[in-house]
C-alpha cells in the first residue's frame, strides 16, 4: 500500500484515485481481484484532511465541506466460509496545497507528502519509507522503523517548523546551501552528518555524534528537530 499527497495550485477540489485488491483463499480464488475508481469532492481551501489504513481494502470516505476523513479498514468476517480477508489499497489524493492534514497515519507501506502549504501536517507510519518534498508548513512526522527522508528545492524565509522522529532508521535532510535555521539533530545509537557546521568550501563532517544544536545562516525563523533512537541521521546542502 502507498499513499501520497500532491500539490494542486489554486485548487478547491480533492480527488481520491484508488487501486483496490482483494486475493481469496480458495484454488478458484487463488487470483488477485482489482477495482480502480476515482472519486471528486469539493472542499474549502483550507479543509482538515484525516487519512487512516490499517492495511484494509474497504474504503470510507466523510466529505464536508471544511474537512474530509477516508480510512481503510478490513471487510467483515465471513460466518460460514473460509475467506482471506487481505487486500491492499493504493491511493493519489490530490488537494489545495493550503489545506490542514490533521492526521495521516498508515500501518505499513510508503508515505510521499509534496507541497503542502497549509498550517500544520501531521503524519505517522508503523514500517516503511516516508518522504516530505517542499512542506513550508509545520511539519510532524513520525516513523516507526524504515527511512525518513525531508527535502526542499528552495527555501522560503518564513516562520517553519519540522520536527520528526525515527525509532529505528535512518533520516536524510536535504536543504538548499543559503537555508536559515536552528537545527536540533539528536541520535541515540549512530551517528549524524552536517553539512551546515563547517564553512561551504570545506568537506562535510561525518565524525560520531549524538547531538547537534546549531544555526545555520542566523537561524532565521525555521525550527529544524530530528531525532532518531537507532540510526543515522544526515544533514545536506546544495544549492537550489
Amino acid at each position: 500500500m502507498r499513499s501520497s499527497l500532491t500539490k494542486k495550485r489554486n485548487l478547491r477540489q480533492i480527488a481520491a484515485v484508488l487501486l483496490l485488491s482483494l486475493a481469496g483463499c480458495d484454488s478458484e480464488s487463488d487470483r488477485v481481484l482489482e477495482e480502480t475508481f476515482e472519486r471528486l469532492y469539493t472542499i474549502q481551501p483550507a479543509s482538515d484532511i484525516s487519512i487512516q489504513n490499517r492495511d484494509g481494502a474497504v474504503l470510507d470516505v466523510s466529505a464536508q465541506p471544511n474537512s474530509v476523513s477516508i480510512s481503510t479498514k478490513l471487510p467483515p468476517k465471513p460466518r460460514w466460509a473460509l475467506f482471506d480477508r487481505s487486500g491492499t489499497v493504493d491511493y493519489t489524493i490530490v488537494v489545495p496545497a493550503t489545506v490542514n492534514v490533521s492526521q495521516l497515519r498508515l500501518d505499513a507501506g510508503e508515505v510521499l507528502v509534496d507541497g503542502m502549504h497549509g498550517q500544520n501536517l501531521h503524519a505517522s507510519l508503523g514500517d516503511g519509507r516516508m518522504s516530505a518534498h517542499n512542506c513550508f508548513t509545520d511539519l510532524n512526522v513520525a516513523l516507526q522503523r524504515g527511512n525518513l527522508a525531508i527535502s526542499y528545492d528552495w527555501w522560503e524565509h518564513g516562520t517553519l517548523s519540522v520536527q520528526a522522529n525515527t525509532a529505528r532508521g535512518n533520516t536524510l535532510v536535504f536543504l538548499p546551501s543559503e537555508a536559515a535555521f536552528h537545527l536540533v539533530a539528536e541520535t541515540r545509537h549512530g551517528k549524524i552528518a552536517n553539512d551546515f557546521d563547517k564553512p561551504a568550501i570545506a568537506p562535510p563532517t561525518s565524525a560520531e555524534a549524538t547531538k547537534i544544536d546549531m544555526l545555520a545562516h542566523g537561524g532565521g525563523n525555521a525550527a529544524i528537530k530530528v531525532r532518531t533512537e537507532n540510526g543515522d541521521i544526515k544533514v545536506m546542502a546544495a544549492n537550489p
